[in-house]
């Protein structure tokens, strides 16, 4: 077994990431996302949600759960920034908020995908 002699072996690759190394809260916020689509159920409401804007009562039978206990999944979602909202008339659609979660979401299945 190989152990390092030294505490910090590549000062300069050491530096270089350091600097380029997010806002703690930053982090925090990414970690929060990732804890938040390791539940499988929000993972297959945000898969879902990438092929069409959907309600809660489409997500429940999507989910195989009862629309109370999507509607508990998508608040948190929502206040992660991940899914967002729109009321047309008395139903109430949710979509992946950006570009950015879509590709999080494709690339992350893609990546598991080819490792299976």
């Amino acid at each position: 077994m190989s152990l390092c002699q030294d505490k910090c072996i590549h000062k300069d690759q050491v530096e270089h990431a350091f600097k380029r190394f997010p806002d703690p809260a930053v982090i925090d916020d990414v970690a929060a996302i990732f804890k938040a689509l390791g539940e499988p159920t929000r993972l297959k409401i945000v898969t879902a949600l990438l092929h069409a804007q959907l309600c809660v009562c489409d997500l429940s039978v999507i989910c195989a759960l009862s629309e109370s206990a999507v509607s508990h999944q998508l608040r948190i979602l929502r206040n992660l920034r991940v899914v967002r909202n729109r009321r047309q008339g008395k139903i109430v659609y949710y979509q992946l908020d950006d570009d950015h979660v879509r590709q999080l979401i494709r690339n992350s299945l893609k990546h598991a995908a080819e490792h299976r």
